[in-house]
This record gives C-alpha cells, structure tokens and sequence, in this order.
C-alpha cells in the first residue's frame, strides 16, 4: 500500500512550500507581521511534501520488525524502503550499511565508539562540535584552521604523513561550514587521506541540505547529517558507509532489535548474539517517522532538481551579500575569502553592536529570526573573530561571563523554503538598524538579550 502524496508541481523560480510559511508574530513595535525564518542552518522548517506524506502514514504507524500484523509489516516496510531511498539520495556503494540515528551528533559519536583499537583521529578545529567532540577517548590530532582549500589539503597531508603508519586512521571533516557557509575540499581531502592509509567521515549536516552528494564521486568512507537540517524535523539522522567497523564493534545501544539471541550461561550470565546489518546499532524501537520523513524529503529535493535548487540558493546568497557589502560596519566572516563557494549560511559582525542585541532588535522589530553566538563551532568563531572582541553592554552574548567583553556574531542562513521577501526584508533592517539605531530598549535575561517591558 501506498502512503505518499502527489508532488505539487513547482515553479523553477519559487521556494520549495514549507510548514511556516505563513506564519505571523508580534512586534514590540506594534502590529504584526510574517515571520521571516533564516535560521536555517540550526533548524530548517518541514517541507510541506514531508509533512503531507507523514500525516498520509500516521493512521498506519504500527512497530517496526518482528510485529505480525498487518500495521506492522506495512510499517516495516516503509521502515525499510526508506533506508533503500536514503542509501540512493546518498550514491551509496552496494555493500555500505545505513544506520538510522538520532542526528548528526548521534550518528558521528556512534562512529566513534565503532573505532579499531589504537585508530588515529584527524579532525580541523573548524569543525561543529558534533565533529569536533566525539573523538576526545581517541588518539586525535587537532588540526589549525586553514585559510585556503589548498591549505586545507596541505596541511592533512603533513599531519598524516607524520602519523604511525602501522595503525589504523580516520579524517572527519565538515562538507559546508555552519558559519561561513563556505564549500570544502571533500574529494581532495579524501584522497589524500586514502593516500596515507586513513579512512575519512563527512559531516553533511549543512551541505546535504543545498547541494547533491555522492558517497562514491566524493569518495568518503562514511557520511552522516540530520534530517532537522534536511526539512525533516523528526528526530532522526543517519550514518551511511563502510560496514566492516561497523560490523566488528560492539552495538551501540544494547537491547532488543540489536540482538539476534539471547542465552542464559551455564555461569548465570546472559550470552548475546548481536545481528551484523545496521539492526546491530538501533537497539529499540526505530524511530520510523523520523526515518521516513528523511526519505520523502530525500525524494522531494531530488524531483525538485539540485540543479535549480542551487541556482535559487546563489541568487538569494548575492541578494544577501551584496547588501552586507554596501553597509561599512558589517564584517562577514569567512576562512576562504568572498570568492569561494558556499551555501546559505553567512556570519558577520556589526561595528558599534553587541551581536547578541543586534539579533533581538531583529526579531522584536523585525520579525526576522536569525541566530547569535558562537553557533556550537566555538573555536572556529574564535579564530574568524580574532581580537574583534564586542564591548559587553546591557545585552551580552550568553557566552560570555558578567563583566567580560563578550565574543559573538550574527549568523542568517536560509534554502529552499526561503522567499525573496525574507532576505530582502533582512538587508533592509540591517542597514535601518546600522542607520538608526534600534527603536527599543534592550536587557539580558537568563543570558539572552530580550526586549525590556
């Protein structure tokens, strides 16, 4: 039985239909006014073509694997085919497994925990701390920020040429920055770590999102992102790749689904016999929901055509930039410099402005909800900000402690939910509140700045 919708046909000119859109919020200035969501890049909105095919399955949700009745196996079934669509949107090689996790964090701890004995972990200090974290019970090596994709490949290079050749080895790198935006060198870097004998994980959390990828053309051994990024906010992730760690390490959770049998010992202990295939790391009752929201907006993306999605996303990326560039106190931060490619996701600073007031006197005055501190990348942000520290007024940014100068910036991000309007309406309030200043009164609660009563 089919539970999909029909798939509504879209102008190549408009933004993907999302849940939101035509939501209103309160001024503090008074009236109200369309929300414009450019938080994209911490959680983008549900499609409407996922939200559709998840109310199309509710009435049928039964549990997953091993339930005999008809709800069940339909069900399982769905569970399954959307493992299958995922493993497609992603190129996978015939033999990787997919594991369905709870988020990009989730999916690169899990890799963690499934590393051999004495493996070597390289990973830049750019990173998100969902990659950058999980490796800290490991041998790992923190590597500088590099201010070119050359440097980037360089300086991998070096760092795995001095490693001990004898022992196992894994890169983990990000595919588009949370706070630049900016594209890295995926393929080159998975050469030179195949180069050196080390295998390498993607974290696509913010490039799966924008552009196509492709588990075999960029030639990575694992790739993981969320589907809150993917317009799939549903609780669910994924990890695809290379099975043999995956296989040889001790499951991740231990309980039911990951067990094949279970035994009592003649000692009075329980002997576990644990499953080979992506069951033997989803212990529990899969989250199938969560999975088969990520598959219907894996097929909606692909029907809607990378090719045009990326186009729009370039269109509004110049709508943006162009309009930070003509306000001199706006500095957008950037490891690579304004000409290299990225997705929609800008950082900045403001001359004169706490970020963290900046980005209240959007939303209250405004309506457009942005994000401000360090974006969960601290030592990157660090690195962009330098000695750029922002004079600690009323409104701190919640990192920073009382009386210390505060070191946040202002991140807008958007995709294919994304009309004109909202990053029209974003570069015309920077510039009035550059020009004017904010029309209301500011203070710090709970270390976030709010609209003062």
């Amino acid at each position: 039985m089919s539970v999909s919708t029909a798939v509504s046909a879209q102008s190549v000119c408009a933004p993907l239909p999302v849940l939101g859109r035509d939501v209103t919020v309160p001024l503090v200035t008074g009236g109200e006014v369309t929300y414009a969501a450019l938080d994209y890049a911490a959680s983008a909105p549900a499609l409407q073509r996922v939200w559709d095919d998840v109310a199309a399955y509710a009435p049928y949700y039964g549990s997953v694997h091993r339930g005999a009745g008809y709800l069940s196996q339909l069900s399982t079934d769905l569970f399954e085919n959307a493992r299958r669509t995922v493993a497609e949107f992603l190129d996978c090689r015939p033999d990787d497994q997919l594991i369905f996790t709870r988020s990009t964090t989730d999916s690169l701890n899990l890799l963690a925990r499934s590393l051999p004995a004495d493996c070597q972990v390289f990973v830049f200090e750019t990173e998100h701390h969902a990659s950058l974290l999980p490796w800290q019970d490991t041998r790992v090596t923190y590597l500088d920020a590099p201010r070119t994709p050359r440097q980037a490949v360089e300086t991998l290079e070096k760092a795995l040429a001095d490693r001990d050749p004898d022992g196992p080895a894994l890169v983990c790198v990000t595919g588009a920055s949370n706070v630049t935006g900016e594209l890295w060198p995926v393929r080159e870097l998975a050469a030179a770590a195949h180069t050196h004998g080390a295998r390498i994980v993607l974290d696509a959390a913010q490039l799966a999102p924008h552009h196509p990828v492709s588990v075999r053309d960029l030639d990575v051994d694992w790739i993981a992102f969320s589907g809150h990024k993917l317009y799939a906010p549903f609780g669910s992730g994924i990890l695809a790749g290379r099975s043999d760690w995956l296989r040889a390490a001790e499951p991740y959770l231990a309980g039911g689904g990951a067990s094949r049998k279970v035994t009592r010992r003649e000692d009075g202990g329980v002997a576990v016999e644990w499953h080979e295939s992506a069951a033997r790391h989803e212990a529990g009752s899969p989250n199938v929901i969560g999975a088969y929201s990520i598959a219907a907006a894996c097929k909606a993306l692909t029907e809607a055509g990378f090719d045009t999605l990326v186009a729009r996303e370039r269109h509004l990326i110049e709508k943006v930039r162009t309009g930070l560039a003509e306000v001199p106190e706006v500095r957008v931060l950037s490891l690579f410099g304004d000409d290299a490619p990225r997705v929609g996701v800008i950082s900045f600073v403001v001359e004169g402005w706490n970020s963290s007031h900046f980005a209240a006197a959007l939303s209250a005055e405004y309506g457009i909800g942005v994000r401000d501190g360090l974006f969960c990348a601290h030592p990157l942000v660090r690195t962009l900000l330098g000695s750029d520290a922002q004079t600690q007024g009323e409104c701190g940014a919640p990192e920073a402690a009382p009386g210390e100068k505060s070191l946040n910036a202002i991140r807008v991000s958007f995709g294919a939910g994304t009309p004109d309007e909202h990053v029209e309406r974003f570069v015309s309030a920077v510039k009035e509140l550059v020009a004017d200043g904010a029309k209301w009164t500011y203070r710090t609660e709970e270390g976030r700045c709010v609209p003062a009563v």
